[in-house]
């Protein structure tokens, strides 16, 4: 194993993994802190009761995130280098909602090593963000 991780002669098509973690106001104001987005839909509770959604929600890239965790300690795990993705956000995740972020193996490049991956993060089963990431996965034979 790459670093505990897989190797690209390990991946298959249609392969998945997954991550779950309920987003707390803790996490909100972490993020806001670490990325410097302090909008306050995000964080004040009275600014976001008259924003569409009527009470403050996490970042969209809080949730969005967690495809990260997967991808770097999951599916393909240690060693992936991360180097595109894509979102749709599709809708608000709330205090105290569990996100589950899901990455399936979609697409192989042999010659590249590289690995195309449908992520999904859900809420309830719910899509809230949907996209596809590619990713560098480390061979076997070092090529």
């Amino acid at each position: 194993m790459a670093g505990a991780g897989l190797y690209f002669e390990d991946l298959e098509l249609g392969q998945s993994a997954s991550f779950a973690k309920t987003i707390t106001e803790a996490d909100i104001l972490l993020f806001a802190g670490v990325s410097g987005d302090t909008n306050p839909v995000h964080i004040d509770a009275e600014a976001a009761s008259r924003s569409l959604f009527k009470e403050r929600i996490a970042h969209g890239m809080l949730s969005a995130s967690l495809i990260s965790t997967v991808l770097g300690t999951r599916l393909p795990g240690p060693g992936t280098i991360y180097l595109a993705q894509n979102l749709r956000f599709r809708a608000p995740v709330r205090i105290g909602a569990t996100v589950t972020a899901t990455v399936e193996v979609t697409g192989l490049d042999p010659d590249r090593k590289r690995a195309i991956l449908r992520t999904v993060c859900t809420v309830e089963g719910r899509p809230v963000i949907e996209g596809d990431a590619t990713v560098m996965v480390p061979s076997r034979n070092g090529g």
